[in-house]
């Protein structure tokens, strides 16, 4: 007599983490984007660069994180719309038309989602800075900061004790100031990564800083001139090297400009 089998299921899961950590951080007429570039699964790196922050327009930036082939298609069709637009209306999309309409793809995806965490950064019609942070199914909000991927449960407590003062007492004379400089902001995403890397597996190898800035503003003007590792990404920069110059015809509009740092490798 043959022993009785019981049913068999088999189980499918399109879906894999691939680590990594990304935040954005809102200031008064900048915003600051960043993600590390490591890519792994487990306790495998696949690659050591791998990008997680893409600039989609010269005043928006979006950076991805979680699934990483749902994330490198889900920048492509957004980097898609967004050029149909441009050549329909001569323009490039607003920063908040950008995240509602990131919005709407996402929900479109609900019963098969990207899996995949976003975060938008840049300048929105007013000249201040604008952060965007979304859930796989569309869910969105406006913030100052935001913290995505397998450090944000290290790196999020930090960011709303530093950038919202979160369980500090302000002195009498000395209230919390509303926005904070923007080398202040860049030492706080710097060590923010740092700490990140030391406690964490799947965060290292790199560090991408991407910088949005208002009209009429300048690296000079906000105390970052002369940094290294500094080039700029503005669709209207000329030179061949991409060198981030401080040319009089490239401060009308809004600029954008990426930091490269090394972080741990083990």
């Amino acid at each position: 007599m043959s022993p009785t089998v019981g049913p068999v299921s088999r189980d499918f899961n399109p879906y894999s983490d691939n680590g990594g950590t990304i935040l954005a951080i809102a200031g008064e007429d900048f915003a600051v984007v960043a993600g590390d570039t490591r890519q792994s699964e487990g306790y495998n790196i696949q690659t050591r660069y791998a990008p997680k922050v893409f600039r989609l327009t010269d005043k928006a930036v979006l950076a991805v994180n979680g699934f990483a082939a749902d994330g490198n298609m889900f920048v492509k069709k957004v980097k898609q719309r967004l050029e149909w637009y441009r050549h329909a209306h001569g323009k490039d999309m607003q920063l908040r038309a950008i995240a509602r309409m990131i919005q709407t793809m996402l929900y479109a995806k609900r019963f098969f989602p990207y899996y995949v965490y976003n975060i938008l950064g840049g300048i929105e019609e007013d000249g201040s800075g604008a952060v965007y942070s979304f859930d796989p199914v569309g869910s969105y909000e406006r913030e100052a900061c935001r913290a995505a991927g397998a450090a944000q449960s290290l790196v999020q407590p930090f960011l709303d004790n530093q950038i919202y003062f979160k369980n500090q007492t302000p002195s009498i004379d000395a209230p919390f100031p509303r926005h904070l400089p923007l080398s202040h902001v860049l030492s706080i995403v710097t060590d923010s990564f740092t700490s990140a890397t030391e406690r964490h597996i799947e965060v290292g190898d790199g560090l991408e800083i991407y910088i949005i800035l208002a009209k009429g503003k300048t690296l000079a003007g906000l105390g970052l001139d002369g940094v290294k590792g500094l080039s700029e990404v503005t669709s209207t920069v000329d030179d061949s090297d991409g060198s981030a110059s401080e040319g009089e015809s490239l401060s009308e509009g809004e600029r954008i400009f990426v930091l490269r740092r090394e972080l741990k490798k083990d």
